[in-house]
């Protein structure tokens, strides 16, 4: 999409806008539950990211990634029209504009695949386009405290898919999504996702694993957030959430997870946080045939090709003022790797710049995924708030070991990897600024006979959202 487009778009919405709800003939279209009205309780925004990505594999320059980039997006949601069923959409449009990453040094087919760049590539396949953007809608309905979207341009954020965000454009699905909570101290999501577009493509493809060519046009989902004490005044009762979803990615995995976040309060500003997760994955319909096979992070698999994961985390936090500290393990079964939804591998022209994909682990670091079969894991991180001294400013320090990794290879060698990672954020609060955020995020990461290479990264990134109404 060209940056012309995305500018009409914004300019078109604008003018919507700007005409009153008589214009419309709409009047102020209340839905008689606390809201205002289709126009009244709408939402505009146009938000900016600046983004540098460096990646040095300490193998020779050849190898080393640098990418920079600048995206201006558009944000509009509608409000609900009047009567039981309220009607309303959501738009989402972005324009991305290259700038320099570098001669020889841009992420592309012949450096890192589609997992890693920004951008998709030009029509020659090598060097990577001097812009690109992406535009996607849904409709909206609700009934009472049940919404339903259907649609492009869905990000979810839930145990069993969490949409990537960690480039300068966002991931989104296409599908539908049922978000209910009538029953009280419970919320239930559900729905089904159909098409996926990655974070450095204009197009969209199907869903499918690290390691399989070919996709699945259904990936069905549902799941309870449960708060069995609801509000109540006893210290140790209230915030406790359990949690348990189901996932079928088509022709390839089947996921159940079960979840528990309870947050112990200690005293003034202090607390104990406890998270505990667990993953259950098996494979489904035509998994571990041609182009239906998983590679298991490129790891070792009972059954060549196949899901067969059982992952658990268990992560404790203890907070005190400004500071906290966490501590934490995670143990992936023998048999084969975790498993998440990512499209990286597909074998289609337009699933360039499909790759990327995040997971609901606390692996999921700078660098390293630390998920591969048999992979015992044990993190830590240290984070300070100082807003007691400088409000907006945050940082945090990461640690993740992994030992006993299996190797693929009958008898082959012992694997482990660890990684280290740094990060700061700082938003402004007051002032013409208020709202603009910095982060800057490192990672090193260290191998030992995994096949990934040893590597240095470094995010920097600018953040800016201005409300429009």
């Amino acid at each position: 999409m060209k940056i012309s487009t995305l500018a009409l778009s914004i300019t078109a919405a604008l003018l919507a806008h700007q005409a009153s709800a008589d214009d419309f003939g709409l009047g102020s279209l209340g839905t008689g539950n606390g809201h205002s009205g289709f126009l009244e309780d709408s939402h505009a925004a146009i938000s900016s990211r600046t983004m540098y990505y460096s990646a040095d594999n300490r193998s020779g320059t050849a190898n080393d990634l640098r990418e920079a980039a600048t995206l201006l997006r558009f944000d509009y949601k509608s409000g609900y029209t009047q009567g039981t069923l309220g009607v309303g959409f959501d738009v989402m449009a972005f324009g991305a504009l290259r700038l320099d990453g570098g001669d020889g040094h841009t992420a592309g087919p012949g450096l890192a695949g589609n997992g890693n760049s920004f951008f998709p590539t030009k029509n020659n396949g090598t060097e990577p386009a001097d812009s690109f953007g992406r535009a996607a809608g849904n409709v909206k309905f609700r009934i009472s405290q049940t919404e339903l979207h259907v649609g492009g341009g869905l990000a979810p954020v839930l145990p069993i898919l969490v949409s990537n965000d960690s480039r300068v454009a966002p991931q989104t699905f296409d599908g539908g999504i049922l978000t209910s909570s009538d029953i009280p101290n419970v919320t239930f999501t559900g729905g089904e996702l159909n098409h996926a577009q990655g974070r450095a493509s204009s197009n969209s493809t199907g869903l499918s694993v690290a390691g399989a060519t070919r996709d699945s046009n259904s990936f069905k989902f549902g799941g309870l957030d449960y708060k069995p004490f609801g509000s109540s005044d006893n210290a140790i009762a209230k915030n406790l959430t359990l949690q348990y979803y189901y996932a079928d990615l088509e022709d390839f995995y089947k996921q159940n997870y079960f979840g528990l976040v309870h947050v112990l309060p200690l005293g003034n500003d202090q607390s104990f946080k406890t998270d505990l997760r667990y993953f259950d994955s098996t494979s489904d319909g035509k998994n571990g045939s041609a182009g239906y096979a998983f590679n298991n992070n490129g790891g070792y698999a009972k059954h060549a090709g196949e899901v067969d994961n059982k992952t658990y985390s268990a992560a404790f936090t203890y907070q005190l003022g400004g500071s906290s500290l966490m501590l934490g393990h995670i143990g992936v079964s023998d048999d084969g790797g975790f498993v998440w939804v990512n499209q990286g591998s597909i074998a289609d022209p337009n699933a360039q710049g499909a790759g990327g994909s995040d997971f609901y682990l606390f692996t999921d670091a700078v660098v390293g995924q630390f998920s591969r079969a048999g992979e015992q894991v044990n993190f830590g991180q240290y984070s300070y708030d100082f807003k007691a001294y400088v409000p907006g400013l945050k940082a945090s320090i990461a640690y993740l070991d992994g030992t006993d990794i299996k190797s693929k290879v009958a008898g082959g060698a012992d694997q482990k990897e660890n990684e280290t990672d740094f990060r700061l954020d700082y938003v402004v609060q007051e002032g013409p600024l208020k709202g603009f955020g910095t982060t800057f995020r490192t990672g090193t990461y260290h191998g030992h006979n995994t096949g990934t290479a040893d590597q240095d990264q470094t995010r920097l990134i600018f953040n800016y959202t201005y409300a429009i109404f």
